[in-house]
């Protein structure tokens, strides 16, 4: 008859097969179920909600916002680009809208350049839209908490029509159509305000001409 194994060993084994199956359920297993179920029922979420442009090539996502810059005719980024309606600032990362470093600007009231960022933002603003200072609205000069918000006001986009129909040779009338096309109300009617979704309001633009 052999000799049953000490106490202590006993309970390491049985440790150990525990450890090996939970490992398998746990760490396999129900991840890639997860991963299957919501690949075929949320596939466009599971994959980062990305959108595509009109070649069909991935240009964002619509959880993030980005700059809308151009290329001047020696290969430079010249930013912001006057055809498209830009977004909201963003104090995520060196260029913003990092979704690796998510985060706002966390400057207080009490920052003795803070208002002197936000009268040379405000004045920049109003310059590139052909506005008064005035018309220019708090989210055209602030970051968002997370510095990656996608939306902008419908107040924003209103001082940037002119611009863009401009710059595009359409008529104001035709740019506010798409602009009253993409806004979107409040969530369930109360929650949060009405915005405007900047990446595919762009994409538009572009199909427009």
């Amino acid at each position: 008859m052999a000799k049953p194994l000490p106490t202590a060993l006993r309970n390491h084994l049985t440790g150990l097969r525990l450890l090996l199956l939970f490992t398998v359920l746990c760490g396999l297993a129900y991840p890639l179920l997860v991963t299957g179920i919501s690949q075929v029922a949320f596939s466009s979420q599971a994959n980062g909600s990305l959108v595509k442009g009109k070649d069909g090539t991935v240009v964002g996502s619509s959880l993030i916002g980005q700059n809308f810059t151009t290329t001047s005719a020696d290969g430079k980024t010249v930013s912001p680009d006057p055809k498209l309606f830009q977004s909201r600032p963003s104090a995520a990362g060196a260029d913003g809208y990092d979704p690796t470093a998510s985060a706002g600007s966390n400057k207080g009231t009490n920052d003795a350049g803070l208002a002197t960022t936000y009268t040379q933002l405000k004045a920049a603003i109003a310059k590139f839209n052909d506005v008064s200072q005035s018309q220019v609205p708090p989210d055209a000069i602030t970051e968002s908490g997370s510095g990656l918000d996608p939306d902008i006001s419908p107040a924003y986009a209103a001082i940037q029509v002119n611009r863009v129909a401009q710059a595009r040779g359409l008529t104001d009338a035709q740019v506010q159509a798409l602009v009253a096309k993409y806004t979107q109300s409040r969530t369930l009617g109360f929650l949060g305000e009405p915005r405007v979704d900047v990446l595919n309001l762009n994409i538009a633009l572009t199909k427009l001409g």
